[in-house]
C-alpha cells in the first residue's frame, strides 16, 4: 500500500465507522500500540472531518495481556495505557495496523475490560492477512493480504518511521 492508499483505507473506514454507529456519539477510539495508536488519532480527525465533533483516542498497552509473557519475559516493553475517559457505556473501536493470530486482539479485550465495562467492542485493522489461531474478526478492514504464514507484514508510518507505507516481505520457508 502507497501513502495514498492508506490515506483512502482511513477514510473509507472512518465513513464506515460513522454509518455503522449513525454518527460519533459515545464512540472512543482506542489505538493498541505502536502502530493502532496513531491510526486511531488519524480515524478520529476523518470522523471529526465528517461528522464535525471531537472523538476521544486512547492508548492500549497490551504487554501484561498477552498469553505468551511467561516465555517473552524481559522482552516484552510495558509502557503506560493511557484512556480520555471511563469507557463504561461506551462503543469502542479498538485500532490496529495488523491483524494476523488474533492473540494480540484477544490481549487487548481483556486490557480494554480492565478500564470498564463498554456497551460495545469492535475492531478495526489497517491489515488483515489471515492465519487466525482464535475466532476473531475485525469489522473495519483497511486491506486483506493474503500471506504465506512466514511472510512479514512491515507497516510503516510517518508519525513512527517517517513514511507512509505497508509492505509484504515475503520469507523462505
Amino acid at each position: 500500500m502507497t501513502a495514498e492508499d492508506l490515506r483512502r483505507a482511513i477514510t473509507r473506514i472512518a465513513h464506515e465507522i460513522v454509518e455503522a454507529h449513525r454518527g460519533s456519539h459515545d464512540l472512543v477510539l482506542i489505538g493498541m500500540r505502536t502502530r493502532g495508536v496513531p491510526l486511531a488519532r488519524r480515524l478520529a480527525a476523518a470522523i471529526e472531518q465528517i461528522e464535525g465533533d471531537a472523538v476521544p483516542v486512547g492508548i492500549l498497552d497490551i504487554g501484561l495481556y498477552r498469553d505468551d509473557l511467561s516465555t517473552r519475559g524481559a522482552a516484552v516493553q510495558i509502557a503506560p495505557s493511557e484512556m480520555p475517559a471511563d469507557i463504561t457505556g461506551k462503543r469502542v473501536v479498538l485500532v490496529d495496523d495488523v491483524l494476523f493470530t488474533g492473540r494480540s486482539v484477544r490481549a487487548a479485550l481483556a486490557a480494554v475490560l480492565d478500564f470498564g465495562r463498554p456497551q460495545r467492542i469492535q475492531l478495526a485493522v489497517l491489515v488483515d492477512r489471515g492465519h487466525r489461531e482464535l475466532p476473531i474478526r475485525p469489522d473495519y478492514v483497511g486491506k486483506n493480504v493474503p500471506t504465506a504464514r512466514t511472510d512479514d507484514i512491515r507497516v510503516r508510518l510517518e508519525e513512527t518511521d517517517g513514511r507512509d507505507e505497508v509492505a509484504v516481505l515475503a520469507q523462505e520457508e
